[in-house]
């Protein structure tokens, strides 16, 4: 059956397994509109597909994915046209995913980041191979970590998800699962064992019980530690705050003090305010949530600047605007969240 994807994603049915895998290799498999709504096609056929026991996501190449095609966002929003209903049709994927009831086995080898989390990280196996480096890296372009981000992040242990949100740094699979990430750690070279046994339907827990390797995490005790001190404080100010006071004893606290006061000023108080409630919520609740800080952000400059700064005039210094936490009142943050009254996301 074809589900809309072209060779931007193929969606094929092998023995007991609907496999999904993400086929835009040289552009780090990318996530488009067109692969959205593919995969949203094929999990709703295949989720009342009595041949269909399990789903199973891979990515075509050394990326699972990079995230969502921002060039293409990038592109679209200077041209005047806001592409709000890319975005809608992705958050109803992730949403999607979340409530999947049959099992949903993402096997990422390579970078995941952001659109990339969102159709993987929302289903029941998440498998991390040593290959893996995880980032939700929104707050460095301008952005806010979505697709899902505000219901994962906050349920992360010690405050790790809010660290994670705030900096955009990087982590790989220890890490991953040390946190909760990660459900399973595998070696790279085990994946094609690992596919064959679930396309032919042996039970996904007891093939990835066989094949995980329990790994460390990467980050050491003692900075598990400050990472919870600084950012379970009450208020952004109050992290900025404790690393500041820190600093200058603590290198892990000096480093991620600079990298946040790189970040844009209006993205570190949207994602700090995001994380915060998404507590609280539900996946679906979330998701209307992001879909409002999603029509503001589209509408402003930093997410534009960003990508001008990383992709655009690669390497060169973002202008945010405003350029200060201090320029960024109460009342502007409070608009991301705003109802969008006969515009809010419909799942």
């Amino acid at each position: 059956m074809d589900f809309g994807g072209g060779d931007e994603i193929r969606l094929e049915i092998e023995g007991q397994a609907g496999v999904v895998t993400l086929n835009r290799p040289k552009a780090l498999n990318a996530v488009t509109h067109q692969m959205v709504n593919a995969l949203a096609n094929a999990l709703e056929a295949w989720q009342d597909d009595d041949r269909v026991k399990l789903v199973l996501i891979r990515g075509e190449g050394r990326a699972f994915s990079a995230g969502g095609d921002i060039l293409q966002v990038y592109e679209a929003g200077r041209a005047g046209k806001l592409p709000v209903d890319f975005f809608a049709d992705e958050y109803r994927l992730n949403a999607l995913i979340a409530r999947f009831a049959k099992p949903y086995v993402a096997l990422i080898d390579g970078i995941v980041m952001g659109g990339g989390f969102g159709v993987s990280f929302h289903g029941s196996y998440r498998v991390l191979t040593e290959n893996a480096v995880f980032a939700m890296p929104e707050v460095g372009i301008g952005f806010f970590p979505d697709v899902g981000g505000s219901h994962i992040l906050p349920r992360l242990a010690d405050s790790f998800g809010m660290y994670l949100g705030l900096t955009g740094n990087r982590i790989r699979y220890g890490d991953a699962l040390a946190s909760g990430l990660a459900t399973h750690t595998v070696k790279a070279e085990d994946q094609g064992e690992i596919v064959k046994a679930l396309v032919v339907g042996d039970d996904p827990d007891e093939v990835l019980a066989r094949f995980h390797v329990r790994v460390p995490g990467e980050t050491d005790a003692e900075t598990l530690k400050a990472i919870h001190c600084h950012f379970s404080a009450g208020s952004l100010e109050a992290v900025l705050g404790s690393l500041d006071r820190a600093g200058p004893l603590d290198e892990f606290a000096a480093k991620t003090l600079a990298t946040m006061l790189s970040r844009s000023p209006t993205s570190l108080k949207v994602a700090w305010r995001q994380i915060g409630a998404g507590g609280e919520l539900s996946m679906d609740e979330c998701m209307r949530m992001e879909f409002r800080i999603l029509n503001r952000m589209l509408a402003g400059h930093d997410f534009y600047e960003g990508i001008r700064a990383a992709l655009i005039d690669k390497g060169s210094k973002p202008v945010w605007q405003p350029a200060s936490l201090d320029a960024v009142g109460d009342a502007e943050i409070d608009a991301y969240f705003a109802s969008l009254g006969d515009r809010e996301l419909i799942l």
